[in-house]
């Protein structure tokens, strides 16, 4: 069945989402955070896209960019790919770490464009991976209070008030009111948060110097896969968060 078409942005402006294979995790720590920004950043500069908002979940990332001399996908091309050879590098790894196509919509006039940008910056909250929005380090929300110059913010506070100081005033409170608005979606419910289930997989086998459960023997991979399934982890959840086929996750039997 050919894919659907994707959507073109008369604006250049487009929500994108990108996650790992299998719902992987594919941000382990702050040095691979770090590392994927100084590839958005390396990027930037070559391929003249601006960047609006963007959120590093455990799992997925969100961005807000718009395009400039190249195209989107050639864009995301670029910036995953120099991304996964690093990544694979790393830990020792070989083949894909994203899933083959990332989801994007258009974003065409301003009053969805500041409904992206709230959403994108309160994912973190709705995830239970922090309380508040200038907790969670690694969206963009704290670089429109500092200013930072990685993201370009002028776009953003232009359309609150042409008053730098009266614009970030708004710009929080738009960003702290509650919303139920629709934009594109991860589609990834599930009962325990992404940060709980990490911290109960860290737990689980902390006393392992091997902690990638993809290189471990199978009677031992099963024990810690049947003692995640104990502790309240759903299995497509465990899927995700290792890069554990689902079939063999509902196998093992510690």
């Amino acid at each position: 069945m050919p894919r659907k078409a994707r959507l073109k942005s008369e604006s250049g402006i487009y929500h994108i989402i990108m996650r790992g294979i299998n719902r992987m995790v594919i941000f382990n720590d702050d040095e691979d955070r770090h590392r994927f920004f100084q590839t958005l950043k390396y990027y930037k500069k070559i391929c003249g896209y601006k960047i609006y908002a963007y959120c590093l979940m455990n799992n997925h990332f969100h961005l807000l960019l718009s395009i400039g001399a190249e195209p989107l996908e050639q864009v995301m091309r670029r910036i995953c790919g120099k991304y996964v050879y690093w990544y694979n590098n790393k830990y020792d790894r070989v083949g894909y770490l994203f899933q083959d196509r990332f989801k994007s919509e258009p974003v065409e006039n301003e009053a969805y464009f500041l409904t992206v940008l709230r959403y994108i910056h309160q994912n973190p909250l709705k995830a239970g991976m922090a309380k508040e929005l200038d907790q969670y380090p690694w969206s963009s929300y704290n670089c429109y209070l500092s200013q930072d110059s990685f993201v370009d913010i002028n776009f953003a506070l232009n359309i609150f008030n042409n008053d730098i100081e009266r614009a970030v005033k708004s710009f929080i409170e738009f960003n702290r009111q509650k919303t139920d608005g629709q934009c594109l979606e991860v589609e990834d419910k599930k009962h325990l948060s992404d940060q709980k289930a990490v911290a109960i997989i860290k737990k689980v086998y902390e006393d392992d110097k091997n902690n990638d459960l993809q290189k471990l023997d199978k009677k031992s991979r099963d024990y810690y896969l049947n003692k995640l399934k104990q502790e309240g982890l759903s299995i497509r959840q465990i899927e995700r968060l290792t890069g554990i086929n689902r079939g063999i996750i509902s196998r093992a039997r510690g």
